[in-house]
This record gives C-alpha cells, sequence and structure tokens, in this order.
C-alpha cells in the first residue's frame, strides 16, 4: 500500500466529491495520506479531514507565496502541534517564482516555522521552488536538522538534494517525476538513496502521465511511484513498501491504521 504524503484535498474541487476521492484511493491501494496546512483559515478543514478519517493525517503552517497571509505564531505553531493527527509543521519554506522583492517577511516565517518544529519534535514540510540555495541556508542557519523533514514536491538538482540528504531530511517526488523533458528531477529519482524518498501527488496540482492537465488526486501518486520504479529498476512493490516505511519513519507520530496497508 502506498502513502500520498503530501495533498490537498480540502481545496474545493476535491473536497467536493470526498467520498469518491477516498474510494479512488482504496482502489488503487493508497492507504494513507497526508493532508497539508497553507493557511489559517483552510486549517480548520485540514484538521477536520484528519479527525474524521482515521487513514488521514494533518500539518499546521503557511505556505511562503502570500505576503499577506495571517500568521501563525511560534508558540500557536507548537500549541496546535499537539492535537493527536498534526504529524508536522508546514507546508512552509521560500518561492522566490511567485514572489519577489524584499523577502525577508518569508524568511522569518520559515524561521519561525523551523523554531516551532523543533520546539514540537515535528518534522518539517518545506516547499522551495526558485530558491534553493537561500532555501539550504535557512535550514543550516536555524538548525532544520534537529527538526528534520521532508523536501516536498522535489524539483532542484542533485547538488540541492545532497545538501537536504546531508542535513537528515527526506526527497518527495511529485507527478512532475513522469514528465517526459523532467531530466533533472527523474535524475534525482534514481540517485536518491531508497530510505530517505517519499511520493505524493501534491493533489489537485500536477496530475501525474497519463493524467496531467487534469485535476489530480492521492490515487494518482501510484503513477508516480510506478513511475520511479521503472526508473530505478526495481519492482513497484518493493518501492511501494519502501516509500510507506520511510513515510511512518518520518511522521512517528502518524498511525499505520489496520486494513489500509
Amino acid at each position: 500500500m502506498l502513502v500520498d504524503s503530501h495533498c490537498h484535498i480540502n481545496f474545493p474541487d476535491l473536497a467536493a466529491r470526498m467520498p469518491q476521492v477516498l474510494d479512488n484511493m482504496a482502489a488503487n491501494g493508497v492507504g494513507h495520506a497526508l493532508v497539508i496546512g497553507v493557511s489559517r483559515d483552510k486549517y480548520p478543514e485540514v484538521l477536520a479531514l484528519a479527525a474524521a478519517h482515521p487513514h488521514l493525517f494533518a500539518t499546521v503552517g503557511i505556505h511562503p507565496d502570500d505576503q499577506d497571509a495571517a500568521e501563525f505564531s511560534e508558540d500557536e505553531l507548537v500549541a496546535h502541534a499537539t492535537h493527536a493527527k498534526v504529524v508536522g509543521i508546514g507546508e512552509t519554506g521560500l518561492d522566490y517564482h511567485w514572489c519577489k522583492g524584499d523577502l525577508g517577511w518569508q524568511h522569518e516565517r520559515f524561521a519561525v516555522h523551523i523554531r516551532a518544529a523543533r520546539r514540537s519534535g515535528l518534522p518539517l514540510v518545506i516547499h522551495t521552488r526558485s530558491s534553493a540555495a537561500d532555501t539550504v541556508r535557512l535550514m543550516r542557519e536555524h538548525g532544520a536538522d534537529a527538526a528534520g523533514g521532508v523536501m516536498h514536491c522535489f524539483t532542484e538538482d542533485w547538488a540541492t538534494a545532497q545538501a537536504a540528504l546531508d542535513l537528515g531530511f527526506y526527497i518527495s517526488l511529485s507527478g512532475i517525476v513522469t514528465f517526459k523533458n523532467a531530466h533533472q528531477v527523474q535524475e534525482v529519482a534514481q540517485k536518491v538513496p531508497l530510505d530517505r524518498l517519499l511520493v505524493e501527488t501534491d493533489a489537485p496540482y500536477l496530475a501525474p502521465v497519463p493524467f496531467r492537465g487534469k485535476t489530480n488526486e492521492p490515487a494518482y501518486v501510484r503513477h508516480v511511484a510506478e513511475h520511479i520504479a521503472t526508473l530505478r529498476g526495481m519492482r513497484f512493490e518493493d518501492l511501494a513498501q519502501a516509500t510507506s516505511d520511510n513515510f511512518f519513519r518520518l511522521f512517528a507520530k502518524a498511525q499505520r491504521v489496520a486494513g489500509h496497508g
């Protein structure tokens, strides 16, 4: 059974058909999923899903792409982290693709999340886009290695992956790895140590081939895993088992649910 280690199924296009989304997961051997917090206003939706379904888990955090987003304080993040179904801190990080100019606010938001992860003992879920050097630098400066975590939807080069691995982080790959011209990501998919690899959808975004351009959903993480297994020359079943074991090792607070792999 697989784990979708990063999805946004509380977003409207998936929330509106939740029973079907969950049924599709089961039909495709996806036993668990991590629903990611990105804002204060969406966090109750994320938490409600995790609370209602034993095989779903939640994180708490503020995405880096909105300067005007209402913040969680460090203390608030730590308090939310005590909830039984909250297993990680984030999504957090840096994004220089959507955000320009003086990004000190983004650096401070990231630092707050790192400190909260260290205090709470929960792993970080890190987003980096067009910002790899600063992301790794801030991870080092603020002691992200003390918390650990995952570089989600990884699209950077192998050198950046190595830097994250050296800090004890895992690498999670999305449907982008199935895209024809995603050579850099495919190289990473082949080189990441098997015991540090996760798979995800980032649903409703980035649907893998053969669903590229359509609404993504957790069931489709199977296509991500199958493609990576092919790239690595290994059995799909072994890749699925390894990435699932990795998820529960990293997100140690998450509990496997009987009958869900």
